[in-house]
């Protein structure tokens, strides 16, 4: 396969931990097992290139090996929609929690969330808080709906509220006690 250095790199890598020695089916071998993030970016991914902030481990389905770092960049290259809404999804995570350390003013928008950052928020139990009798159904459908909203100036202060403490109260702490152990 022709290609740059990186990307050969990226080959000869993922193809020798794997089983298959054809690159079409190699990647079909693999799946997200971690991902730290790098703030400095001082870090260097399996096929060379510099200053990567998304260190993933991947990890080999069948013969378990593992590689890392790797960036999304080469994650992407597998040609597998799956990984890349995963690492899309994963960022996504990592972003909303420096916004919400940071103080920034979180709106329910495009910035921060998407349909399936709030559906993987629910689904982890986010939501699910001493508030709420840890049935956290009801806060993610109102947040969902909230998204949904074409018109966010329709919002009223009262939902606006309820969407920051949900923010503050539920998401924030989950993400931290979820992300803080994988920032260097």
């Amino acid at each position: 396969m022709v290609g740059n250095a990186y990307f050969n790199n990226l080959i000869m890598t993922v193809i020798n931990a794997s089983e298959s020695s054809e690159w079409r089916e190699a990647v079909d071998e693999w799946e997200i097992y971690d991902c730290e993030e790098d703030e400095d970016c001082s870090a260097k991914c399996i096929c060379g290139k510099e200053n990567i902030r998304y260190l993933y481990t991947i990890r080999n389905i069948y013969n378990g090996e593992l590689l890392f770092p790797i960036g999304s960049s080469c994650i992407n290259k597998f040609g597998r929609k799956d990984l890349n809404d995963e690492t899309g999804l994963i960022e996504e995570q990592f972003r909303l929690l420096h916004a919400v350390e940071s103080n920034k003013y979180l709106s329910l928008s495009a910035d921060f969330f998407s349909r399936k950052l709030l559906r993987w928020l629910f689904d982890e139990g986010a939501f699910d808080t001493s508030y709420n009798q840890f049935d956290g159904e009801d806060d993610y459908e109102f947040m969902l709906k909230m998204f949904n909203k074409r018109d966010k100036d329709a919002i009223t202060i009262r939902q606006d509220r309820k969407i920051k403490a949900i923010i503050m109260n539920s998401i924030k702490p989950f993400l931290q006690e979820r992300l803080e152990e994988k920032i260097r």
